[in-house]
C-alpha cells in the first residue's frame, strides 16, 4: 500500500496574498508586472520553492502575482523530493504550490517525470539492491507517472516528461533509464504522461539543445518521436545562458527549427550567468561541480557598469528573438523571483555571488527589467 504523505489545509492562502498585496511595500510599484507587458505575446513565468508559496518570504506572494500568469516548481515535483522512497509519495509542498496557482488563475506546470539527476538509487534497483530489468523499471516509471500526474490530472497543465536526454555530443545520454530500458524509455515516458492525463502539454526539456552538435540529436530524437506516433506538444529551451552564449543566430534558428517541425517553444528555465565560467559554454548539468576560488567570485558587491551593460544587451537581444515568435513560443519562465533565490549563486561553484534575473535580492528591478519590457512597450 502507497504511503501518501497529505498537504495541510490550504485554504488560507487566498486570505494570505489578499493581505500581502494590500500589506506589503512596494506592491503598488509603478512598475508594470512582467506578464501584462507580454499579455499579447507569451505566458510570463517563474519557478518556486515551498518557502515561498508558504509566505515565508513576505514580498514573494505578492511579487509573483503581481508579475507572473504561470509557476513552476523548482524541485518539489522532483523524484528525490515527490517520491523519496518506495511506495511513499510526499504531495505537500506540489499541492500548495497548484493550490496557490489555482487561487490565483496561474497556468501551472510541472518539472520533472523522468531524469536521470535528482532521482533517488534505489528507483533502479530491486529489494536486494540488483539492477532492476527492462520491464521492472517500467513498470516502475509508469506507476511514478501515473501517480504523479494523476494527482494533478486537470490543474497542471503541462509537464517536463524527459529532461536532458541528449548528451552534448548528440547522443543519446547513458543514463540508467537509457541503460536498462534503452532508447524507447523517452517514448514509453510520453505514452504514460499522456495516458495519466490526456489533456496536459508534453515537452521534451534539455539544455544547450540550440548549440548545432546537440542540436541535431534533439532533433533526430523528436523525428523519431513523430513516426512513432508519440505526442510531444513542445520543446523546452531550458534558457541557462551566459552573456555571450549560445549565440543569438544559434537560439534564433533553433526556435525556428524546432517550431518548423511541429513544436511549440517554451523557455523554462530562464537565467543570464554573468560570472565567470570553468567551461567554454554553458551547462546545466548539476553533476559537474567546481572548487570555489576568489578569482571566480569577482563580483560580490556588485556588478561593475561593464558587465551590467552586457547584462543588460542579452537580455535586451533574448527578448527581441522571443517577441519576434511570439506565434510559436507559449512561455517565457525565469528560474527564480530574483538573484538572490537563483541556483547560479551555488552552481557550479557554492557561494559565489551572481546576478543572473531581472530583480535584485529585494525585489527591485535592474536595468535589465526595463530593456526586457521595453522590447514591446517601444
Amino acid at each position: 500500500m502507497k504511503k501518501m504523505i497529505q498537504s495541510p489545509d490550504v485554504n488560507s492562502f487566498t486570505a494570505i496574498s489578499l493581505f500581502l498585496l494590500l500589506l506589503v511595500p512596494g506592491c503598488s510599484s509603478q512598475d508594470p508586472g512582467l506578464k501584462d507587458i507580454f499579455k499579447d505575446y507569451f505566458q510570463i513565468g517563474t519557478a518556486l520553492n515551498p518557502k515561498q508559496v508558504l509566505g515565508y518570504d513576505t514580498l514573494a506572494l505578492s511579487f509573483t502575482i503581481k508579475h507572473f500568469n504561470s509557476i513552476t516548481s523548482e524541485n518539489h515535483m522532483k523524484y528525490e523530493r515527490i517520491h523519496p522512497k518506495p511506495n511513499v509519495y510526499d504531495f505537500q509542498n506540489a499541492d500548495n504550490l497548484v493550490a496557490f496557482g489555482e487561487q490565483h488563475g496561474m497556468s501551472i506546470f510541472g518539472h520533472v517525470l523522468v531524469w536521470h539527476s535528482q532521482t533517488p538509487a534505489w528507483v533502479y534497483q530491486d529489494s536486494l539492491g540488483n539492477p532492476l530489468t527492462r520491464e521492472a523499471l517500467l513498470a516502475r516509471m509508469k506507476d511514478h507517472i501515473f501517480n504523479v500526474v494523476g494527482r494533478y490530472k486537470g490543474k497542471v497543465d503541462g509537464w517536463d516528461v524527459v529532461n536532458e536526454a541528449i548528451d552534448d555530443n548528440g547522443q543519446m545520454r547513458k543514463t540508467k533509464y537509457y541503460e536498462i530500458i534503452g532508447e524507447d524509455y523517452v517514448q514509453k515516458a510520453f505514452e504514460f504522461a499522456h495516458e495519466a492525463d490526456p489533456d496536459a502539454k508534453l515537452y521534451l526539456n534539455d539544455y544547450n539543445n540550440e548549440v548545432p552538435v546537440k542540436r541535431e540529436g534533439v532533433i533526430k530524437l523528436l523525428k523519431k518521436l513523430q513516426e512513432q506516433g508519440v505526442r510531444v506538444d513542445g520543446v523546452g529551451l531550458q534558457g541557462h545562458y551566459m552573456l555571450g552564449f549560445p549565440t543569438l543566430a544559434d537560439i534564433d534558428s533553433s526556435i525556428r527549427i524546432y517550431s518548423d517541425m511541429g513544436f511549440k517553444i517554451i523557455i523554462t528555465e530562464l537565467d543570464v550567468d554573468v560570472l565567470p565560467s570553468i567551461w567554454e559554454q554553458a551547462y546545466a548539468d548539476i553533476a559537474m561541480t567546481a572548487e570555489y576560488t576568489e578569482k571566480m567570485n569577482p563580483y560580490k558587491n556588485g556588478l561593475p557598469d561593464s558587465i551590467l551593460v552586457q547584462l543588460n544587451t542579452r537580455y535586451e537581444d533574448l527578448f527581441r528573438t522571443f517577441v519576434k515568435y511570439k506565434d510559436v513560443i507559449d512561455r517565457v519562465t525565469f528560474w527564480g523571483l530574483h538573484d538572490g533565490y537563483s541556483w547560479k549563486n551555488n552552481w557550479p561553484i557554492f557561494g559565489r555571488t551572481n546576478y543572473p534575473l531581472l530583480f535584485d535580492t529585494k525585489y527591485k528591478p535592474k536595468p535589465a527589467y526595463y530593456s526586457v519590457i521595453n522590447t514591446v512597450k517601444n
